[in-house]
């Protein structure tokens, strides 16, 4: 199994690409199960997710091609309605699948999904707004079967839920009637994924906004469109830069999509500065503590949490980080304690006092953006060597992140064994 190694104490200077964004690429590659002639996506990501998902609509009927950076679907032959345990069991985005199936085939039966072990994160939302449409929903070893014909209606979601607004979206898009979806999300990949359904046919108004309107058509037919940059992917290397006493500018990336955390890098004592499709992060030797809570879109993104906290822990002062989307989403902790940062936990709620310095130690990745702070962790030992394990974990959502991290001067390398 890999291991990804790092010696820290270098500043990260220089430029690095941020390629297109997962969290918006996925649900983009579902939706193709809507259109029945091919859907071409730019600025696809080479990433596990991305080709569990590419195996997972082969398996429904979807014949796919993924050259270079894009990616052709053609969900025009039959299709089969079904996501089996095997192909979804690796990734929580699978569930996607769920309300295109119901609203092009009338009836779909999707294994009830896996990813990131980070609390329970139930689909009760994406299942209540299904039948709020029409859909006969029961549970059934383990999978969600759904069928039914979809009206339009008024629903108005618990939380604003990415994947219970985009699911709901969907499904939406072939329903009788108009659809009204209230306090939905307002993430840069929900108006993403409204603007290809719209390229496709679809009628979808308010998308970015928390009341999204569509009105139902009869069918959608293919587009070709461009995935939106992956702003946490951005981010990471931001938080990297800063964490490291670097100077580091990201391309293709959009300020618009990381308002409060550029905003809390600046509080922390580092330069930052904006412009089309850029982002520069230069920062001192030792940052200040500063304290955030993790909200919904347009708020602190609670995928950029545990790499904030690792950037943090060798900061003046004592921060406080509150993460109110997720419960269990301080993982990363135990590990960065092993490389003597001083954090203790109470719930929801984490105190980093910042140390003097970190050391290098063998650590295991538990999941997709943990992993991601403990490399920063690793970039910014002064002592000692960083063994991550369980590199599967990174590889979910970062292309080559040590070959772009090494590009930047940092001291990382992979092992394969």
């Amino acid at each position: 199994m890999d291991r990804i190694v790092i010696r820290g104490g270098n500043p990260l200077r220089g430029a690095v690409h941020v390629h297109g964004a997962k969290n918006a690429v996925l649900p983009l590659m579902a939706a193709s199960l809507l259109a029945e002639t091919p859907c071409t996506l730019h600025n696809v990501p080479c990433l596990h997710d991305v080709f569990s998902m590419d195996k997972l609509l082969s398996h429904m009927g979807v014949r796919t091609e993924f050259t270079g950076r894009y990616m052709i679907m053609d969900a025009s032959g039959p299709l089969e309605p079904e996501a089996p345990y095997d192909l979804v069991r690796k990734m929580r985005a699978s569930f996607f699948v769920l309300g295109p199936l119901l609203a092009r085939c009338g009836r779909a039966r999707v294994s009830l999904p896996g990813g990131c072990a980070i609390g329970t994160r139930p689909v009760d939302i994406h299942l209540k707004g299904l039948e709020a449409l029409g859909a006969n929903i029961r549970l059934d070893e383990g999978y969600v079967l759904a069928d039914g014909k979809l009206r339009g209606t008024r629903f108005t979601l618990d939380f604003p839920s990415v994947g219970a607004t985009e699911t709901l979206m969907m499904a939406a898009t072939r329903a009788d009637g108009v659809t009204r979806l209230v306090n939905v999300a307002r993430e840069p990949e929900v108006a993403d994924l409204a603007r290809f359904l719209n390229a496709m046919g679809a009628q979808i108004s308010g998308a970015g906004t928390d009341v999204i309107t569509v009105v139902g058509v009869e069918a959608l037919g293919g587009a070709d469109h461009t995935a939106v940059p992956d702003r946490i992917e951005a981010g990471t290397f931001l938080a990297a830069a800063a964490a490291t006493g670097g100077d580091v500018t990201v391309l293709d990336a959009n300020p618009d999509h990381l308002p409060v955390f550029l905003d809390k890098l600046a509080e922390a004592g580092a330069t930052v500065e904006t412009g089309a499709n850029r982002i520069r992060v230069a920062a001192p030797n030792r940052l200040k503590a500063v304290d955030a809570a993790t909200q919904p879109f347009p708020g602190f993104a609670t995928d950029l949490q545990a790499q904030f906290m690792a950037m943090l822990t060798c900061a003046d002062g004592a921060s406080r980080i509150r993460e109110t989307v997720f419960e269990n989403r301080f993982m990363q902790v135990a590990e960065l304690v092993r490389m003597g940062a001083d954090i203790s936990v109470d719930g929801n709620m984490a105190i980093v006092r910042g140390v003097s310095g970190l050391s290098g130690a063998p650590v295991m990745a538990s999941d997709l953006r943990a992993s991601a702070a403990l490399v920063i962790a690793g970039l910014m030992a002064g002592e000692g060597e960083t063994v991550l394990h369980r590199v599967y974990h990174i590889d979910r959502g970062y292309e080559r992140i040590e070959e772009r991290l090494a590009s930047l001067g940092a001291d990382i390398v992979r092992v394969r064994d």
